[in-house]
């Protein structure tokens, strides 16, 4: 609790001086919000977002698909599917709704009801204490994060096929698909974009997963219940980076030039726990830290390079260790023995959060803008614009558990956008670890391959 009083001290003294700088603010910064004095309020705007993967995925050895072995798998999935309806009700009062369904294929909620699938993401309402964006203060069920921008991004403007998911710390553990519900404040002030968060974590026996029996590896903790602090400070050299909402662009395509360097902390205390030596129960601090730089900047004949690179230090308590498989294409293992405190230890999982460091690194180049006249070129409806894009990511990690092991995991991609990224063609060739984790061992296999075809589709 001391150092829970610390952190929020220093949140206040972090609002008092925002607010003291508002003023300045007000003519120093460069991107405003829009002009809202000629609209009718409320106002009303709608988007939707589907990503379609078609994936022929090697399995982790012993992996079993309703019963049978699968060496690897063709399956078919909704990656994601969104719906966002979002406005203000005042100009300076702003409220955002999103629904909408994850990781929907044939082995979704097996053993459950695989229609019940949809459910809230976003429920936020937001006041602009400013005429500028220097300070906003929100609350509901959201985004707004600190660690990374990762672990807030806009998901329809990402540069390569994913996201890497570890950014998102606790998703679906105590949080709802890395939402939270949480009070926040948010601006820009001058060339410096900061988010203050304080978030009330779900209890993790609400996550719809049987618990683990506690061990001497650190868990989430079904017992106590603290408050969560998150803090993201970001420092922009060039353009600022949109701010209607908390969510963050992945992908510029050449239509701002950014550059940025950023830090994020995520602080939990006594969220974690497990057995000490004498069989009591020791409570640990969860504390998650991100310095990361992104770079999107439009180059000579209407080309474009987009950057990121990223460091994490991550402790989630001693030895803590959890897989997980994206859009999972199996179900259970046929191998004994495999330890039942890191779940799921088929399909295409690896491990994926953990105690230690990790470091992410994605590169996007978009080729010169090409148009395919359909008809008649003085008929610009009948014009398709097409942009082609190459991208590699890898990330490389640490984790205490897994010894003197390390994972890296690769991907390189090419991308063909259709009106920006409304439509988008992926074709995605990933290259990644196999782990096993026994109780007793750490076992690793040759890597596996992995090769996807994403359709998405983004109105907006």
């Amino acid at each position: 609790m001391p150092k829970l009083r610390i952190v929020f001290c220093l949140f206040i003294i972090g609002m008092n001086w925002i607010l003291n700088a508002q003023m300045n603010a007000e003519k120093a910064i460069c991107h405003v919000s829009p002009d809202k004095s000629n609209l009718t309020f409320p106002t009303v705007n709608f988007t939707f977002l589907n990503q379609t993967w078609l994936r022929f995925s090697e399995n982790i050895e012993g992996t079993l698909r309703l019963g049978e072995p699968a060496l690897n798998t063709l399956d078919l999935g909704l990656r994601r599917t969104r719906i966002q309806l979002y406005g203000n009700v005042h100009p300076r009062v702003f409220y955002y709704l999103q629904v909408g369904q994850n990781n929907f294929n044939s082995m979704y909620n097996i053993g459950g009801n695989r229609k019940n699938s949809l459910f809230v993401h976003d429920a936020i309402t937001e006041y602009q204490v400013t005429q500028s964006n220097a300070l906003k203060i929100g609350g509901g069920l959201g985004i707004a994060n600190g660690l990374s921008r990762f672990s807030q991004p806009s998901i329809g403007s990402i540069a390569a096929l994913d996201v890497p998911v570890f950014a998102q710390a606790t998703v679906d553990q105590i949080d709802q698909f890395s939402r939270k519900l949480s009070v926040y404040a948010r601006g820009q002030v001058g060339k410096l974009d900061y988010r203050f968060v304080l978030s009330d974590p779900f209890p993790i026996s609400s996550n719809g997963s049987t618990l683990p029996v506690i061990s001497k590896n650190a868990q989430f903790s079904p017992l106590k219940h603290q408050k969560q602090l998150q803090t993201y400070l970001m420092y922009q050299f060039f353009q600022h980076e949109g701010h209607a909402t908390p969510y963050m662009t992945g992908n510029y395509l050449g239509t701002k030039k950014v550059w940025n360097i950023a830090a994020g902390v995520i602080y939990q205390p006594e969220a974690m726990y497990r057995l000490g030596n004498s069989g009591d129960s020791i409570y640990e601090d969860m504390k998650l830290f991100c310095l990361e730089t992104f770079l999107d900047i439009p180059l000579k004949n209407q080309s474009a390079l987009h950057a990121y690179l990223g460091y994490f230090n991550l402790n989630y308590g001693s030895n803590y260790l959890r897989m997980n498989g994206i859009m999972n294409p199996a179900n259970s293992t046929h191998i004994v023995g495999l330890a039942e405190d890191v779940g799921p230890q088929y399909g295409n999982s690896l491990p994926m959060f953990g105690t230690g460091q990790s470091i992410y690194s994605e590169v996007h180049y978009l080729f010169p803008q090409t148009k395919t006249n359909t008809q008649d070129e003085s008929n610009a409806s009948n014009l398709i614009f097409a942009r082609f894009g190459v991208y590699a990511s890898s990330n490389w990690s640490k984790y205490d558990r897994l010894n003197s092991i390390s994972i890296f995991e690769s991907h390189v991609g090419l991308n063909c956008f259709i009106q920006g990224h409304q439509g988008k063609l992926s074709l995605d060739v990933a290259n990644r670890p196999q782990i096993l984790v026994l109780n007793n061992s750490i076992v690793q296999r040759k890597n596996l391959w992995q090769v996807v075809f994403q359709y998405q589709i983004f109105l907006n």
